[in-house]
């Protein structure tokens, strides 16, 4: 993989990681359609730690309240957000943790992204026309959050996207699209957060086979610089739009790829 390669996946990965069309399943497909075979999964995760940082930066001042809640006297309504994050993050690192091998090798194919891509999307759209949008981040109760934890467990398929689904399953709830887009991203930073370092402890032992090189860098700054953008275009975005725009994004891309495939590319 040459250093070019590194930086288009990363940008890929940057957009949309947060944006709910799976950036797993943009990386499988992109790999695929590039030629790039057996990409380290450890790579994927240098990517999504890019995205970590982007995450961490643009919501700074959040998570500084949060942790300042954790001294006495600290306001209750971020103590309650952290300890939903906390709660929320749970099933989807037992679920990753117990199928890695399955989802770094059988699930990565993109007959898998194709159903997903188009399963989540019509899961998408019913939400977006059928919930309250009227619930806020200070609404949120414990098994709001358990919830929306156990839909990001289902995030390990390539091509569910863990912002895709987790955002389907707080406006199920009734949240309005800026604040379930608001969890969803505060609740992805444990899980990548875990996902890197348990992928550094791999490299460090030499499990991957082998040592990540410059490819590694350029990738991780194109995935943070993109991925910041993102968020702040979404934050915005999501005011005064619907989901509907990426509904049909991810239907169009599962026909043409599914069609591609039939093609024998």
């Amino acid at each position: 993989m040459t250093n070019l390669e590194s930086v288009l996946l990363g940008v890929l990965q940057g957009f949309t990681e947060f944006l709910p069309v799976s950036s797993s399943g943009h990386l499988i497909l992109a790999e695929h359609f590039m030629g790039l075979r057996d990409v380290p999964l450890a790579f994927d995760v240098t990517l999504h730690m890019g995205t970590l940082l982007a995450v961490m930066f643009f919501f700074r001042r959040e998570w500084l309240k949060m942790l300042c809640s954790m001294r006495p006297g600290g306001a209750e309504q971020d103590r309650r957000l952290l300890l939903f994050l906390v709660a929320g993050t749970i099933p989807g690192g037992l679920v990753g943790y117990m199928l890695e091998d399955l989802v770094s090798t059988v699930l990565r194919s993109p007959w898998v992204v194709v159903c997903m891509l188009s399963g989540v999307a019509l899961l998408l759209a019913v939400a977006e026309r059928m919930a309250g949008h009227c619930k806020k981040l200070s609404d949120m109760k414990l098994v709001d959050a358990l919830a929306v934890g156990l839909c990001q467990a289902l995030a390990v398929i390539p091509g569910t996207s863990r912002s895709g689904i987790t955002m389907t399953g707080a406006l199920f709830l009734g949240f309005n699209r800026t604040d379930a887009a608001r969890f969803s991203f505060l609740l992805s930073a444990p899980i990548i957060a875990g996902a890197g370092l348990f992928e550094a402890r791999k490299l460090l032992a030499g499990a991957q086979g082998v040592a990540p090189g410059l490819e590694y860098l350029w990738g991780f700054v194109a995935a943070a610089l993109s991925g910041y953008g993102v968020i702040a275009f979404l934050m915005r975005y999501l005011r005064n739009h619907t989901f509907y725009p990426f509904v049909f994004y991810r239907l169009l891309l599962a026909a043409l790829v599914a069609l591609a495939l039939f093609a024998g590319r």
